[in-house]
């Protein structure tokens, strides 16, 4: 079976994997109005299940299968009918998958939905100063606090929708959000980036180049021109953003292919979900013209871990569970090990994007599930 058959016949368990994942109460993380919080149960609405609808959309524009098609549209009526949740920043990441969806089919379902939440966020989100939106999430407030999550949770919305709806406005708010949180968030001496900042404290907390939240801003900066057409001049800007973050990423990767959860430290696990979303963005940028030859290298090693990582029955191991603001390091060697939406999604676009740079790629090399692999 070449590369090619072998990553289809893996993509198909992946998302088998995705959308039969249930929350087994291992945690309880119930949110400010009382219900109970679920991150990883396809059926729920919240950030883990919009990244592994934003997977599922992706997959669907690429391959024009009906029934990836008719799965994201039975979700979302579902929710549809039901009512949506309270908006925040993390509840808006399904959106993302809904205005792609919309821009290829334009259902008339969908766009008092679109139109409503993204009024409520030019209008109502809570912000920081300079404007950026607080990541406020369903179960805590957090005051004066920017996190590198957001771009991905929200402003890839803003953009996307912005673009298919004509609506400048939101892609110029998008573009905003991008500037706001580079300020605060992207090291000048390293060129990764923190996981957070607070304007209260005046500082990045625990100062943690977190990996998934840098595959956030790898992937984001990889996608955002092709969700929207950006000012020439912030697209000039965000490049140089994107190659000072790939330059520090590509000596960090593991000898097996992987990112740790904390970039920079060697006694932190290997992390699967952040290992394929920088590859996506590696592979991506490098595809598009905007990183090297040896991003893409880097994307393919990252490619025979994850598909290392994936079990039989399509689930991914060697994912770090949602990860709060950690206050030292500490905190972020010890998050536990669990399947989730996020894992399955980025582990699909990843395999997704390496499909598309087939033509150019250097064969991936085989992987096998490894001893001990934690699912």
């Amino acid at each position: 079976m070449d590369d090619s058959s072998t990553i289809r016949s893996v993509m198909n368990r992946l998302v088998d994997g995705l959308t039969t994942l249930k929350d087994e109460g291992r945690y309880s993380e119930p949110n400010l109005d009382g219900t109970a919080g679920d991150y990883i149960s396809f059926s729920a609405w919240e950030w883990p299940q919009g990244v592994g609808l934003y997977g599922l959309v992706k997959l669907w524009r690429m391959t024009g299968d009906d029934a990836l098609r008719a799965l994201l549209e039975d979700w979302f009526d579902a929710h549809r009918i039901a009512g949506l949740p309270p908006l925040n920043v993390n509840t808006t990441a399904p959106m993302l998958a809904l205005a792609m969806l919309w821009d290829r089919t334009r259902d008339p379902r969908w766009t008092p939905l679109l139109d409503d939440w993204a009024h409520r966020l030019l209008q109502d989100a809570p912000r920081t100063l300079e404007g950026g939106f607080q990541h406020d999430v369903s179960d805590r407030i957090n005051d004066g606090e920017l996190w590198d999550d957001t771009l991905f949770m929200v402003a890839l919305f803003l953009a996307a929708y912005g673009q298919a709806a004509n609506r400048r406005d939101l892609v110029d708010a998008a573009q905003h959000q991008f500037l706001v949180h580079t300020r605060y968030l992207a090291d000048p001496e390293t060129g990764l980036w923190f996981h957070g900042w607070s304007f209260e404290r005046l500082d990045n907390f625990a100062r943690a180049r977190w990996a998934r939240g840098n595959a956030w801003i790898t992937a984001g900066l990889a996608d955002l021109p092709d969700l929207c057409t950006l000012d020439p001049a912030v697209a000039k800007f965000l490049d140089g953003v994107l190659q000072a973050q790939i330059t520090a990423l590509l000596p960090l990767q593991t000898e097996d292919g992987a990112w740790r959860t904390l970039l920079d430290d060697p006694t932190s696990y290997p992390e699967t979900s952040a290992t394929a979303g920088i590859a996506y963005g590696l592979m991506k940028a490098a595809r598009t013209g905007r990183a090297p030859a040896r991003a893409a290298e880097a994307g393919r090693r990252a490619v025979a871990y994850v598909l290392g990582q994936i079990s039989p029955n399509g689930v991914v191991g060697g994912v770090s569970y949602g990860t709060r603001m950690g206050h030292d390091l500490q905190f972020y060697r010890d998050i536990p090990v669990q399947p989730t939406g996020y894992g399955q999604s980025l582990a699909i676009l990843c395999l997704a994007e390496a499909l598309e740079a087939q033509a150019s790629a250097v064969p991936i090399a085989s992987a096998k599930a490894p001893e001990g692999a934690r699912l």
